[in-house]
């Protein structure tokens, strides 16, 4: 199984989400802060904490974690159309 260490994770996390920016960061043992956000202006679009993680993870957890932060933006990208539109 390829376990990946939490630098070489969060490298892949910023190729997959490429043109945004993708910043993590641990803010306990097992969980990190994730942030997606504009490269151009540095505005956030994303910030979501207390996301399960380790130092060193197998790649089906990144794969997880790449997962919910999509699934994170889909809502959010859902929520401000119907605002828009509403």
């Amino acid at each position: 199984m390829n376990k990946l260490t939490f630098p070489n994770a969060c490298q892949m996390m910023r190729w997959h989400f490429h043109p945004l920016g993708f910043e993590a960061s641990m803010d306990a043992p097992r969980s990190m802060v994730a942030r997606l956000f504009d490269r151009a202006s540095g505005e956030t679009l994303l910030a979501i904490a207390g996301i399960p993680c380790a130092t060193v993870m197998p790649a089906a957890d990144v794969e997880r974690i790449i997962e919910a932060v999509e699934a994170e933006l889909d809502a959010f990208q859902l929520s401000c159309t119907l605002h828009a539109v509403g």
